[in-house]
């Protein structure tokens, strides 16, 4: 019934003037007063020359009364139910908190983190109890919040930059306040150091400080590393590379009651997560050169070219699985080659072919994107397999 109403009423206006067209109506926001719109009648000062209209309005009201009523009372059911206020602001703040966190790193952290804790576990089951698990969640949650911190603060310094490149992050779509991201960066911060020293002691704490540092110096002026190419990739690389991989085997074989040593594969998984994180430090320009160079943001991408950027990061990559399949071939005992040559075979074979489709695409935006989402998933991969190589 509303849309027979709306549909007389908009021919109904489209016989007069322009000017009193019916505004465009939110069917989120319908209410009394966009019902009533319907029957807006023209200025006093244009009775006379729109009498005949007026009249013709007067009998449509007249004739539809009992329409008009149905179709107020559906347009008020229809906003009772469409939307709940506050618990749309919820919603909202939910959507714009986990694209704040930015989920692809999250995944990255939580994944590697799992994978170290599982290996190190395996590796002496009979030390394993119950009471690990709480401490172990304890761990998940302060590098969840070390990685919201970090990624959070080059999203607060960075609003300009990400209208370009990024325009769906909360900051920069309007999503979320400054103030808003302040608050969040500053209590992750803040939770963080304090389940890791409540629960971790003292050396593990200060690696967790110095990651936050690391995370600072690389967003914030007047340092803002991420200006200079060299250095940006150099602390992606010692942060998700080796304080990860350390950290949180260091810290589990702590919390056993067992002294740090290095093992082959920890040692493996470090250098390679390493090397990794260089090539994702240099690929994640890819899609934002755009606007690196509209702020003058030096990267290898706008330095030396998104085609010779995906072929170096493609390149790297390589390098890093014909090690480890190399060093499951001269060290047996370590690994178990069964699983990793042929892992690590096919995740080659899949990088190969992804930049023989990048390239056959032109390095377009949609497949730059396509690309890096890629590389974030053979970095997955990795972690998945680590605890049973």
């Amino acid at each position: 019934m509303e849309l027979s109403l709306s549909s007389s009423s908009l021919r109904l206006y489209g016989s007069t003037s322009s000017r009193y067209r019916k505004p465009p109506i939110n069917p989120n926001k319908c209410n009394f007063h966009h019902t009533l719109l319907f029957f807006k009648f023209p200025h006093t000062s244009s009775i006379n020359s729109f009498s005949s209209t007026t009249r013709r309005t007067s009998s449509l009201v007249s004739n539809n009364k009992h329409t008009n009523k149905i179709s107020i009372t559906a347009c008020s059911q229809a906003g009772a139910a469409g939307s709940d206020p506050p618990l749309n602001k919820v919603v909202d703040f939910r959507d714009a908190f986990w694209r704040f966190l930015r989920p692809h790193t999250i995944r990255g952290t939580a994944l590697g983190s799992v994978s170290l804790v599982t290996r190190a576990l395996l590796e002496n089951p009979n030390l394993i109890r119950w009471s690990l698990l709480l401490k172990a969640f304890s761990g998940l949650v302060a590098l969840i919040c070390g990685n919201g911190y970090i990624v959070g603060i080059n999203q607060i310094y960075d609003i300009g930059i990400d209208k370009v490149n990024k325009p769906y992050l909360p900051i920069a779509a309007g999503d979320l306040s400054v103030q808003s991201a302040w608050f969040l960066v500053l209590a992750f911060a803040i939770v963080g150091v304090i389940i890791v020293s409540l629960n971790f002691g003292p050396f593990i704490t200060s690696l967790y400080s110095f990651g936050l540092f690391l995370g600072t110096i690389y967003s914030v002026p007047p340092l803002r590393m991420k200006r200079f190419p060299v250095v940006a990739f150099l602390i992606i690389a010692t942060v998700r590379g080796f304080l990860l991989n350390f950290g949180v085997y260091y810290a589990v074989r702590a919390a056993l009651g067992l002294t740090f040593q290095w093992s082959s594969p920890v040692a493996f998984i470090t250098t390679f997560v390493t090397m990794f994180a260089l090539v994702i430090a240099i690929t994640k320009d890819l899609p934002d050169v755009e606007g690196d160079r509209k702020f003058q943001i030096s990267t290898f991408a706008t330095k030396l070219g998104v085609r010779n950027i995906a072929l170096l990061g493609s390149g790297l990559l390589l390098i890093n699985y014909i090690g480890s399949i190399s060093a499951a071939l001269y060290m047996p005992q370590a690994f178990r080659s069964s699983l990793m040559i042929p892992f690590h075979t096919i995740l080659a074979s899949c990088l190969i072919f992804q930049a023989w489709v990048l390239e056959r695409a032109n390095y377009t935006q949609e497949a730059i994107a396509a690309y890096y989402r890629f590389v974030w998933n053979l970095f997955y991969a990795e972690y998945f397999i680590f605890p049973f190589i």
